[in-house]
């Protein structure tokens, strides 16, 4: 790489590498996969004349967005064999996490998962028009298809998208005063307020990947949910909870002897959790366990 445009790659790589990492980490829902895209983005870049590219930002988010959308297929497969529910990768986002991202609620958990039930062209679509507000043209190169289609796929998205922001959501403060509660809970042994924190009707998901020890399917009802977390609380010697910032929201970490077991998610409404979501699989818990608790 050399001359004008490597210059400029140098001086400009990374403040825009946020945006290249959080393309490829909103559709393919792996801080692993988004990383090898960024590295693969920076290859391009370094061979490319940029000389004549205008907005080098959008640019590089088009070719993340085309490296992703490539990696979609094959993660498809590797999805339909895997073992057990699968759930998006944490990201850290808070003031000591390893990745610098752009963050909104589309790195949230909640809407990952929305947006990994969408047809790879629409996720595509939507999240470089409504996130990276590229026009649809641009879009077009992507996706081999008109910008009179990509505006479809983006719309039909949105439409999902905006079904599930619909749903009742709990400020951060709440969310924080829930799960601080929830931690108490976990800590004293309080069976009767962890039943009390959960919902009705919550649902427990767990993601272990067939290399932790997870349910392999959803867990249903208040007292049921209660029963598995508690099994499985931090009343172990050498087992501590921390309330983290996942995906721009708050979350718990469970560490054992300082190394990182778990990551939880949970969807709150009415002061009650809704919906309870663990990542216990170590391989999606590789990039977020770079620090190890005290």
């Amino acid at each position: 790489m050399g001359g004008v445009a490597g210059s400029r790659l140098d001086e400009e790589w990374e403040s825009h590498r946020p945006a290249v990492f959080g393309a490829a980490y909103r559709l393919l829902g792996s801080v692993a996969e988004a990383e090898d895209v960024v590295q693969d983005v920076w290859l391009r870049a370094a061979a490319a004349d940029l000389a004549q590219v205008v907005d080098l930002r959008a640019w590089l988010v088009t070719v993340a967005a085309r490296s992703a959308y490539n990696v979609l297929n094959s993660a498809r497969v590797r999805r339909d064999a895997y073992v057990g529910p699968w759930l998006p990768e944490p990201l850290l986002t808070g003031p000591d996490a390893g990745h610098r991202v752009l963050v909104d609620e589309s790195v949230s958990t909640a809407l990952l998962l929305v947006m990994q039930e969408l047809p790879p062209p629409e996720r595509v679509a939507f999240v470089l028009h409504d996130v990276f507000e590229l026009p649809f043209g641009e879009i077009a190169g992507v996706l081999g298809r008109s910008p009179v289609a990509c505006r479809k796929l983006a719309s039909r998205a949105r439409a999902r998208v905006t079904t599930a922001r619909r749903r009742p959501s709990a400020s951060r403060a709440e969310r924080e005063r829930v799960l601080n509660a929830f931690r108490a809970a976990s800590e004293e042994g309080d069976f009767a307020r962890l039943v009390e924190l959960l919902d009705p009707d919550v649902v427990y998901v767990a993601d272990g990947g067939d290399k932790a020890t997870a349910a392999r399917v959803p867990v249903l009802g208040r007292v049921r949910v209660a029963r598995l977390l508690a099994r499985l609380g931090t009343r172990r010697p050498g087992a501590r909870m921390h309330l983290v910032e996942v995906g721009g929201e708050p979350g718990l970490a469970t560490y054992r002897d300082g190394a990182l077991v778990w990551i939880d998610t949970v969807d709150i409404s009415g002061g009650r959790i809704t919906a309870f979501r663990r990542v216990a699989n170590p391989d999606k818990l590789r990039h977020a366990g770079h620090t190890r608790a005290s």
